[in-house]
């Protein structure tokens, strides 16, 4: 099995938004599913895998300004809040409280729905319970 997890937290890393899709499917096409799910916010940090001129645009309609870097295959590249970039580690710090269950960092689960719903328990139990 080969999944990946598209992650939305707030700004004290907390867990808003979670998407499971096949691990062939591409950044763009999870955030195209997210989107209509996001949370209003001024900012919205991610990683280069997430550039694309289509998600620049919605954000923009949304009133979100992207702090997305470009990727390397961009002919132009265009402009990104680096000092704000930064505060992404929180993004990172969820991922690795949640692998800290060993069910989810070894990816125990076979099934699809199993891994997800013990990502949806870990996140519960590690940012919502644990106070």
């Amino acid at each position: 099995m080969n999944s990946k997890l598209h992650l939305v937290c707030d700004d004290r890393g907390k867990p808003l938004v979670m998407l499971l899709t096949e691990g062939q499917m591409s950044d763009h096409k999870g955030a195209r599913l997210m989107l209509k799910a996001l949370p209003e916010a001024k900012v919205l940090i991610a990683d280069r895998g997430y550039d694309s001129n289509w998600l620049r645009a919605a954000l923009n309609e949304r009133k979100t300004e992207p702090c997305i870097p470009p990727t390397k295959s961009r002919k132009t590249p265009i402009d990104y809040d680096k000092a704000l970039y930064r505060r992404r580690h929180k993004i990172e710090n969820l991922f690795s409280r949640l692998k800290d269950w060993r069910r989810i960092a070894t990816r125990y689960d076979r099934c699809a729905h199993a891994f997800f719903s013990a990502i949806c328990i870990a996140a519960a139990v590690a940012f919502y319970l644990n106070q």
